[in-house]
């Protein structure tokens, strides 16, 4: 019965003071709906530009790395054994970028639980011309299918049918800028010649735009056994195999496994990337900072309220007081009162919140830079949601605590005799 009573006083002193409760709520409303459109829209951004990378790069990738022999001749002399030797013009123990035993490396993928998935590939640089333009490039042997699947090519082919690779003998996919540098589109043949000067013509079947442009500006992609009469080698040749896994995060630990067990060289996503995720993460530090702010400067606004509400019912208080109320029932008619406000306005703001974002989401976003998005992106992550709420609710109550509790050490001899 008490607690209902103390309800009704906070009721009856948010009602005498409508404007300034309105005006708390609103504030509170704004810093909710702000926080959770900011977190939405900047962490929908961080996926967009992440997918960018994460969707075409492979979490391990394996290769040879073409690397000096850490054992030269001058340290298996006896004499100099021990010392310091230094050696310049060091040379690769051996330039073949083929893959041993591909075979049993991807046998042994196979019955890997975590992996996801794996792309056998070639890369080799190339020169590529059409009639006088030539232009250094890079051709790219994939397995069709497994990018499809894996690495989601065919959103990233804006013209012909990836596929096609496959059913159109010595094709290629070119990267947009690059064709338009050419001043070739498709149905048009190009001349490809390797670094051992074999010349090689492929049919253009589709344009590819992955949105980097550095990158777009010199790749090619063919099929494998396109890319293997390339380069003259035998249905066997791969130089890379890219895998994906059901976890990402255990990358960096697969590679190192995978480097021992096959005697290749591994690279794993966070190493390959780091930059990426430093980004990410610093952009949503400073989304979080900002919405925290917002909503601490609306409990700013609340205890400014309450304080002068406070000052305004010194008589009530003195006559609640007067008429048996303790000073911790006076102090919970205050926080009942911030609570209210925060409680409404978090609601209220939530609501707002996931409006905007929504407004946001289908505004529309065209660019060439980026052929796959056509809206703004956004993240509608409940967990942002949960946030705002929990923190709002905490900011408003500790703003309505401090004036409360010194709503509760009112004397009210000293009011009632006019000090």
């Amino acid at each position: 019965m008490k607690r209902i009573v103390l309800v009704e006083i906070a009721a009856t002193m948010l009602r005498a003071r409508l404007r300034q409760t309105i005006v708390a709520a609103v504030g509170v409303t704004f810093g909710v709906a702000m926080f959770v459109t900011l977190l939405g829209f900047m962490n929908g951004l961080n996926n967009m530009l992440d997918g960018l990378i994460t969707n075409r790069t492979p979490h391990v990738r394996l290769f040879n790395e073409v690397e000096p022999n850490p054992v030269q001749p001058l340290s298996k002399v006896n004499e100099f054994r021990g010392a310091y030797n230094f050696i310049s013009s060091l040379k690769p123990v051996s330039g073949r970028k083929e893959i041993y035993g591909v075979n049993k490396i991807l046998k042994t993928l196979d019955a890997d639980a975590d992996v996801l998935g794996y792309s056998p590939k070639i890369t080799t640089p190339v020169i590529i011309s059409d009639g006088p333009v030539e232009l250094t490039a890079v051709v790219y042997g994939i397995d069709v299918d497994a990018e499809l699947r894996l690495f989601l090519f065919a959103d990233y082919v804006v013209a012909g049918n990836p596929r096609d690779l496959n059913t159109v003998s010595n094709s290629v996919i070119l990267g947009k800028p690059l064709a338009e540098k050419l001043y070739v589109k498709i149905g048009d043949v190009v001349q490809v010649a390797t670094a051992q000067g074999d010349r090689f013509p492929l049919k253009v079947v589709g344009l590819y735009q992955s949105g980097l442009a550095d990158i777009d500006r010199t790749l090619c992609y063919a099929s494998l056994s396109t890319a293997q009469k390339i380069l003259g080698q035998s249905a066997g040749y791969i130089t890379d195999v890219n895998i994906k896994m059901h976890d990402i995060n255990i990358a960096p630990k697969k590679s190192v496994w995978y480097r021992a067990l096959f005697g290749t060289s591994a690279e794993d996503i966070q190493t390959s990337n780091a930059q990426f995720e430093t980004g990410s993460s610093i952009r949503t530090l400073i989304s979080y900072a900002v919405g925290i702010t917002l909503l601490v400067v609306a409990g700013f606004g609340i205890y400014n309220i309450l304080n002068m509400m406070i000052y305004e019912k010194m008589d009530a208080i003195a006559i609640l007081k007067a008429t048996g109320f303790s000073g911790n029932d006076v102090k919970w008619i205050f926080i009942i009162i911030s609570l209210s406000i925060g409680i409404v306005g978090c609601l209220g703001g939530l609501i707002s919140g996931f409006l905007l974002s929504s407004i946001i989401d289908n505004l529309p976003f065209k660019t060439a830079a980026l052929p796959t998005i056509t809206t703004f992106p956004v993240s509608y992550n409940v967990a942002f949601y949960l946030i705002a709420m929990a923190f709002s609710i905490v900011t408003t109550f500790v703003a309505g605590w401090l004036p409360a509790r010194k709503a509760s050490k009112i004397d009210p001899v000293l009011i009632i005799r006019g000090h």
